[in-house]
């Protein structure tokens, strides 16, 4: 399966359109949060529809610039992937939206005792006889992806937690801009392509095992 992750969007649709040819080859989209920035319905509605304009197959995750409008659209459209699963090619797919709260407000934000209880959720109808994939706006903690400026982490204990614990063939991240790179949490990939704005994106050739995972740019 060929996936491609994009995260960061916050309301600027422009640089899709660069991407039409791996959207259009991918089996699957994700986005991983801030698809607007403190937007509702109809900016979420727009950058979605122009990724579904080269691949109608997009499962994703609000983050914490996008507001619960977002939210609820994405669960209308029935591609929300927070706080639940989805198998897609024999891979079980969980995500987790939002951050934890930052220095600045946000209207999308959760406690480690909040992810906890969403990776929970996430589990009930979760196969867990085939490998999996985590979608998580906040990323975890201890990695170059959740790494500021000033050299503090800024991850989450829970969504360290839960890959420690499940193993995940690849964690998708974002929310840090200033924190791109391919880091590893034991076995498990974390990978945050930086903003779609910065012209990057992830790419992944899976089967039960990862073939190729990449940063690319467009």
């Amino acid at each position: 399966m060929k996936i491609v992750f994009i995260v960061d969007i916050h309301g600027n649709s422009a640089p899709i359109d660069l991407l039409k040819d791996p959207l259009t080859d991918a089996d699957l989209v994700l986005i991983g949060g801030d698809i607007t920035h403190f937007g509702g319905e109809d900016k979420a509605r727009e950058v979605l529809d122009k990724v579904r304009r080269y691949n109608q197959n997009v499962l994703a995750v609000s983050g914490n610039c996008d507001t619960q409008e977002v939210d609820d659209y994405l669960y209308r459209d029935n591609i929300n992937l927070h706080a639940r699963s989805f198998r897609q090619n024999g891979i079980s797919i969980v995500g987790a939206g939002g951050s934890l709260p930052a220095p600045s407000p946000t209207p999308n934000v959760y406690s480690e005792e909040d992810y906890a209880a969403i990776f929970e959720r996430a589990l009930e109808d979760c196969d867990m006889t085939v490998p999996m994939i985590v979608v998580s706006h906040q990323p975890p903690i201890g990695t170059l992806n959740d790494t500021i400026s000033s050299g503090a982490h800024v991850g989450s204990t829970a969504v360290r937690t839960f890959i420690e614990q499940y193993h995940p063939l690849v964690c998708f991240t974002g929310h840090i801009h200033e924190a791109p790179g391919i880091d590893k949490i034991a076995g498990s990939k974390i990978v945050n392509p930086g903003p779609l704005g910065t012209r990057s994106y992830a790419y992944m050739d899976v089967t039960d095992t990862i073939r190729t995972l990449e940063i690319r740019k467009f």
